[in-house]
């Protein structure tokens, strides 16, 4: 049973294109019903050759208790949502006035019983506790719900779980008004913690992972600042319980990890897949998922951010695509925009103050005549969203939002799928938008779809 099932927990959503091949980090995933994909916050299980994935749906744009939705792949890029593994009851820890968080699902080969994990809490986050629901259904259960408690009488808030080669389950958690990590052990059923593994003082991390490669642990996870991303960071040990090095980046601190927050980090081969959430918390259903592979090569994992890439599972690699690139400087500019230099910047410069009145158009864009991925390289120096308005030959304009990108000087990329006709192509950047949008960068064209 251990070889035919491996459990691999993600802590949260997945950027993918649901209708190819491609993974897309940043853009709105649908499923097979073409629907977008809520499953925030989740875990996958891998069942014989098929992933069932459960996850927070937030399409009523809500942090409080919907629904664990639960969807089903072969391939980790097409999904088909099933029924939801855990809804609300009433007058419980786990109705509609409370919050769960996180699930995550293990495989408890001792009863044949699949066993979820999640943070339970109160609408103001004061409960802090865990919550524990099985089934036997199946990895979508339904998941009867068992109780909600504090492991080991303390706070537990953020949290992940990790099983070992030995079938040895953990559960990860920040704890003490989110001050201290904690790792304890489970016991045999999956049901409860027993012991205290380890401590990490002082070191205020949520989100957690852990990868363990060749003997060695690797723990994921990102500082706790609210909604806001932050730079991730990784530790590691040869023991799960002492050992655990100082902190270091995952990612140049500047981009926040890219504007992500770790949910989970999928070992594949060699090197691995981040996966990361990018809330948006005035707006939950529409926070977009973050994969992009992180490469172990150095001996330490760092983040290679791809706009577009592909896996191939069986083979344990990832290829990432290329594109054609075109400079916002050697566009037209139109109204008040203005060429901004920065060594920030590809080519040192872009183009400043489109919208409101200032647009730049580029000219002799390639297509192949059919919808490709465009990623949008842009700052944005705001603390909150801008957006910006991309026409294509002249025709209706489509709004792509631009989160803040950490400064005027930190660049970021975003993915909007464009219409282009087969070869050349006018995209006209900030026409017909009152407000400033981000400083624009340059464009990256993909015809891998």
């Amino acid at each position: 049973m251990q070889q035919i099932l491996k459990v691999l927990f993600l802590l949260g959503s997945i950027a993918l294109n649901a209708l190819g091949a491609v993974i897309v980090p940043g853009a709105a995933w649908t499923d097979t019903s073409g629907n977008v994909i809520q499953a925030h916050g989740g875990g996958i299980l891998k069942v014989g050759s098929t992933y069932y994935w459960v996850g927070e749906d937030k399409s009523h744009n809500s942090g409080l208790f919907k629904a664990v939705s639960c969807y089903s792949s072969s391939d980790l890029t097409t999904w088909t949502r099933q029924n939801d593994a855990f809804t609300p009851i009433a007058n419980t820890n786990v109705s509609t006035s409370y919050i769960v968080e996180r699930p995550k699902i293990l495989y408890n080969s001792k009863n044949s019983e699949y066993v979820m994990w999640f943070h339970s809490d109160s609408s103001n986050y004061g409960n802090a506790q865990v919550g524990v629901a099985t089934t036997k259904s199946g990895p979508c259960g339904p998941y009867t719900y068992k109780s909600s408690f504090r492991p080991l009488g303390v706070e537990s808030r953020d949290m992940g779980v990790f099983v070992d080669d030995d079938l040895t389950a953990y559960l990860l958690f920040a704890s003490d008004n989110n001050q201290n990590f904690k790792i304890a052990k489970m016991d045999t059923d999956y049901y409860n913690v027993t012991t205290l593994t380890v401590q990490l003082s002082g070191t205020t991390l949520e989100s957690p992972g852990i990868i363990k490669r060749s003997g060695t642990y690797y723990l994921f996870a990102s500082h706790t600042t609210g909604w806001a991303p932050n730079p991730n960071k990784f530790f590691k040990s040869t023991s799960l319980s002492s050992g655990w090095s100082s902190e270091a980046d995952i990612a140049t601190a500047s981009t926040r990890t890219y504007y992500s927050q770790n949910t989970f980090d999928f070992p594949l081969g060699s090197n691995a897949i981040y996966m990361g959430d990018r809330w948006r918390p005035s707006l939950l259903g529409s926070s977009r998922y973050i994969w992009t592979p992180m490469d172990f090569s150095s001996g330490s994992p760092k983040l290679v951010w791809a706009d577009v890439f592909t896996v191939n599972l069986s083979a344990g690699t990832y290829s990432v695509a290329t594109g054609t690139t075109y400079e916002a400087e050697s566009g037209t500019r139109g109204g008040s925009a203005t060429l901004i230099s920065s060594s920030s910047f590809s080519g040192s410069a872009g183009v400043g103050y489109l919208g409101n009145g200032g647009t730049v158009t580029i000219s002799n864009v390639q297509g192949a005549g059919k919808a490709q991925w465009v990623s949008v390289y842009y700052a944005n120096g705001d603390s909150t969203y801008r957006n910006i308005t991309i026409s294509v030959n002249g025709g209706a304009s489509t709004l792509l939002d631009q989160p803040d990108s950490g400064g005027g000087n930190v660049i970021l990329s975003l993915p909007v799928k464009l219409t282009l006709n087969s070869g050349a192509n006018t995209l006209t950047f900030g026409s017909g938008q009152s407000n400033y949008a981000g400083d624009l960068d340059k464009i990256i064209v993909y015809t891998a779809t």
